[in-house]
């Protein structure tokens, strides 16, 4: 058995989830126990200077270096405050802050033919410097080898849902619901050709998650809130269905898997034009935050009904956004008769559930087992992700 530290700070840049977990078994076949999950918030000065390049703010390769120490240093923190009272670990497997996220095939320089450009994706928080300050084993930079391979690079948490979710009659789907959405599609696991199994399994990040949601709350709260807490806010507004059919028509939630995205898309920008569409309307503030929680239930099914094989059997949601309680009955209203649970139903926390993921693919890049799937990225094969920072 290995005590393995997760760590992720999503695209809602909200802090860093720690998880310490206990992993045993190889491949697929994992048994994985949960120790000690906790969220640190980043400091306001820090979150600003994140949330401000995630938005496109120019700083200067110094400027850049800096913030990279920074987060770097922040993640080691997190690493040595969730094992107190616990038992070391002796891995750390470390998702960094993505800053930037360009899909593969989307061109963004003039004359860049974009069919025929390369995925890039940048997450800060050197794993380097976090093996050096915990004096833990940590691997990071996991999103880079699959893109290498023609793939998305995300989402990178299918393969680990279906070692921990799948079922042997039931197809099922896991929405994690952070800043952004992402669904991995998990068919019956009872074929007995393993391959064959896998080559089913579907994932992709399905649109804006509680990006949009957290980037209202501020906006109409002048910065006092940074979220809508259970949805209620939300749940006293009336979502306007005209502006989300209108939402509805952005390219993205058309494009067919693999496919992903990032607030490169989802943004302050999308926010602005989102508002901007809602004054013919005159929604109110509480009006506003239903109707893009309804943008963001609706993407997800629509995303289920065109896309999927088949309706699963159950939706098991997870991250911050599965404590949306409004968002989550809308899901259940629109997916009706598939129950819409969470992943705390099957035994593993929904909050830390993505920092549980990267600590499974750490332990993976140790057995020296291929932590991607290509039918979910769109990679050309299997590879090896993440690269391997000793601390000594």
């Amino acid at each position: 058995m290995t005590r393995v530290i997760g760590l992720i700070s999503g695209t809602s840049v909200d802090g860093i989830d720690a998880a310490l977990v206990d992993i045993s078994g190889t491949g697929f076949d994992l048994q994985v126990e949960f120790v000690a999950g906790a969220t640190y918030p980043y400091q306001d000065d820090l979150r600003k200077r994140i949330l401000a390049v995630c938005a496109g703010q120019a700083i200067s390769m110094a400027e850049l270096a800096e913030l990279d120490d920074a987060i770097a240093i922040a993640f080691a923190q997190a690493a040595q405050n969730i094992q107190v009272d616990h038992q070391p670990a002796t891995l750390i497997g470390s998702h960094g802050q993505t800053v930037y996220h360009r899909p593969a095939g989307v061109g963004d320089r003039e004359n860049t033919s974009p069919r025929h450009c390369l995925g890039y994706t940048l997450q800060l928080g050197r794993g380097a410097v976090i093996a050096q300050l915990t004096g833990i084993t940590t691997v990071n930079n996991f999103r880079v080898a699959d893109i290498a391979a023609g793939g998305q690079g995300a989402p990178l948490v299918s393969p680990v849902d279906a070692a921990l979710f799948s079922h042997p009659q039931e197809a099922r789907c896991i929405q994690n619901i952070g800043g952004i959405g992402n669904i991995t599609y998990l068919p019956p696991r009872q074929d007995s050709q393993p391959d064959h199994w896998l080559e089913k399994i579907r994932g992709w990040d399905t649109g804006p998650g509680n990006s949009l949601l957290d980037l209202a709350v501020q906006y109409l709260t002048n910065g006092t809130k940074t979220y809508d807490e259970n949805g209620s806010w939300a749940a006293s507004g009336t979502p306007c269905h005209a502006l989300v059919e209108h939402w509805l028509e952005q390219e993205y939630f058309h494009l067919p898997p693999p496919k992903s995205t990032g607030r490169e898309l989802f943004g302050v920008d999308y926010l602005q034009e989102c508002i901007k569409d809602s004054e013919p309307y005159q929604l109110n503030s509480a009006d506003l935050l239903a109707t893009l929680t309804e943008l963001t239930a609706v993407s997800i099914v629509h995303n289920y009904r065109s896309f999927l094989p088949k309706l699963p059997e159950r939706v098991f949601l997870c991250g911050g956004g599965s404590r949306n309680l409004y968002l989550k009955n809308r899901l259940q209203q629109l997916l009706e008769p598939v129950p819409v649970l969470t992943t705390d139903e099957v035994g593993l926390s929904a909050d830390f559930k993505e920092a549980i993921a990267f600590a499974v693919l750490a332990y993976w890049r140790q057995l020296g087992f291929p932590g991607n799937l290509p039918t979910v990225t769109g990679a050309s094969k299997r590879v090896l992700l993440g690269e391997i920072n000793f601390s000594q």
